[in-house]
């Protein structure tokens, strides 16, 4: 299966500009009425203005809009990777479990504990060299997202799609998300894999301790990173603007539960990280990883990436050439 990625993703935040310029368009065309409104009636204004096309300059400023989208669509440069090849690399095995509990959408860290936790994942993905990673989440349940794999593309791309919604139930089913990386594991080599729980701590089931020491015997360390506060903050229903409360109607504040992260990493050999922001943490974690003994892996990867940015940047051009062709001035009969 083919594979698309942005070569600049960082590109595509000028998106923003699309509807800046729908606005900006708008407002011109409110505040130019209000002046035709000051030099007398409607009628006059229509009589003075009868060779402007006011359809054809609307035309003319969607088609300009519409091409600097594609114009930054094209910048970021669209990729498709469609050759897959064997390739040996030195490197861990790394399996990241993300919690996806309701209680992660709390905004005491901005903007999101999610978002924070994503952020910080994406960013552990670019400083990590050959190692493997594969992806884990849980809420009342666990799931495998994405198997162990050095194609940290994919890995990004998966990430993106994460949101509490997907999840069937609630809760904080650490345990299931230990079981599920101990079976991933089994199936590489014996040595050098590291798991990494991320997650408040919140809801957490009872007996993940016990499952903790027992990957812990089969050589895996087991780090945990902990993302909010002990102040806490309130968890957002939807888009709402409510919050989720008790049933005595008083809004809950979510809390991160840290000394279970910091237990959870003691029994597991490894180290508890708190995400603040997060370059030192990362860099924490990396040198960790730094000092394992690197695993030698057969695995496929995507070594051939087609360019499509000359696809966006031709359309743009056309769109900027017909705004050209289209003339703001009637035709009088």
């Amino acid at each position: 299966m083919d594979i698309l990625k942005f070569e600049h993703s960082e590109y595509l935040y000028a998106l923003a500009l699309v509807p800046v310029l729908w606005l900006l368009f708008a407002l011109y065309k409110r505040w130019r009425k209000k002046k035709l409104a000051v030099w007398g009636d409607p009628e006059s204004a229509q009589r003075l203005l009868k060779h402007v096309s006011t359809k054809n300059r609307a035309w003319k400023a969607a088609l300009i809009i519409i091409a600097v989208g594609f114009t930054v669509l094209g910048l970021a440069n669209l990729q498709q990777g469609s050759e897959l090849k064997e390739v040996k690399l030195k490197g861990v095995d790394m399996m990241i479990a993300l919690d996806l509990s309701r209680s992660m959408e709390a905004t005491d860290v901005s903007p999101s504990r999610l978002d924070r936790a994503k952020l910080f994942i994406s960013q552990l993905l670019n400083d990590l060299g050959n190692d493997r990673v594969g992806l884990i989440i849980f809420a009342g349940n666990a799931y495998v997202q994405m198997p162990l794999t050095a194609d940290k593309d994919a890995a990004s791309l998966f990430l993106s799609s994460l949101n509490t919604d997907i999840m069937p139930s609630q809760g904080t089913a650490i345990g299931e998300a230990i079981d599920l990386a101990g079976e991933a594991f089994r199936q590489t080599a014996e040595k050098n894999r590291v798991m990494l729980i991320i997650s408040d701590g919140e809801n957490h089931e009872p007996g993940a301790i016990d499952k903790i020491e027992e990957l812990a015997t089969e050589g895996v360390i087991i780090h945990t990173v902990g993302v909010g506060s002990e102040k806490g903050g309130p968890i957002p229903v939807g888009r709402t603007g409510d919050y989720r409360r008790d049933k005595d109607g008083n809004i809950i504040l979510s809390k991160l539960n840290e000394p279970m992260l910091v237990d959870l990493a003691d029994k597991g050999n490894g180290s508890y990280f708190r995400i603040s922001n997060g370059r030192e943490e990362i860099s924490r974690l990396t040198a960790e990883i730094d000092k394992m003994e690197k695993n030698e892996q057969e695995t496929q990867m995507f070594a051939d990436y087609d360019d499509k940015f000359q696809y966006f940047l031709g359309f743009a051009f056309l769109l900027a050439f017909a705004e050209i062709l289209i003339l703001e001035r009637r035709r009088i009969k």
